[in-house]
């Protein structure tokens, strides 16, 4: 998975928080509390191992935000630069390196995606309704939630979420080609003012614009 797409792991971060029974209790915590937010983040995505290789990995970093209802930016900084932005309406990828940038439909492509899980739905009730849930074991000093998409014909096969207190701290996402994206999120600031403008992209000058459905 190229790292552009992380989008589908769409994202949020630890932050102490208050005790909860079991990890569905937290995520609905979160969901209903958490109007916005900002953090930084590392993501490491590792591919199966094929033909008697042992598996590779690689590691990206960057800042999330994001802001209820369906608005987050995702700005990769290492190795390569690369915004990820969903204003609503439309989701906008700008492949820095490439001079491209990719828009698309955003009702179309995230409602049964990580981004779903962390900056969309209000309640649990709305995430059901495109994941099947469930707690998994503590580990880590986190309450995981196990999320499965209910359309078997997307890339995401899976999503642990794992929670501390009453916020995200990890995203654990698997990919229909046995592909593993871990989102690594740190300095949680929730229900703060946001910069005019974070969820606005405007494709630069001379840019390859690509519009998809």
């Amino acid at each position: 998975m190229h790292a552009r797409t992380a989008f589908l792991t769409a994202a949020l971060a630890c932050a102490a928080g208050f005790a909860h029974a079991d990890g569905l209790s937290a995520l609905e915590a979160f969901v209903k509390s958490a109007r916005n937010g900002r953090a930084e983040f590392t993501q490491t995505v590792t591919a199966p191992p094929r033909d008697g290789q042992a598996a590779r990995s690689r590691n990206s970093t960057g800042s999330f935000a994001f802001q209820r209802p369906a608005r987050f930016r995702f700005d990769y900084r290492q190795p390569f630069p690369q915004v990820i932005v969903a204003d609503g309406q439309t989701l906008w990828l700008h492949d820095v390196d490439l001079n491209q940038v990719t828009a698309r439909n955003q009702a179309v492509v995230l409602s049964a995606t990580p981004a779903a899980l962390v900056a969309s739905a209000p309640d649990l009730v709305s995430l059901q309704r495109d994941f099947e849930l469930r707690n998994a074991p503590d580990r880590d000093g986190l309450e995981w939630v196990q999320a499965t998409p209910k359309a078997r014909d997307g890339q995401v096969a899976s999503v642990l979420v794992g929670l501390r207190g009453n916020a995200l701290a990890v995203l654990e996402i698997l990919d229909s080609f046995g592909q593993r994206s871990v989102l690594r999120f740190d300095k949680l600031e929730l229900n703060v003012a946001l910069p005019p403008g974070t969820f606005e992209f405007k494709p630069p000058a001379g840019t390859s614009v690509l519009r998809q459905p």
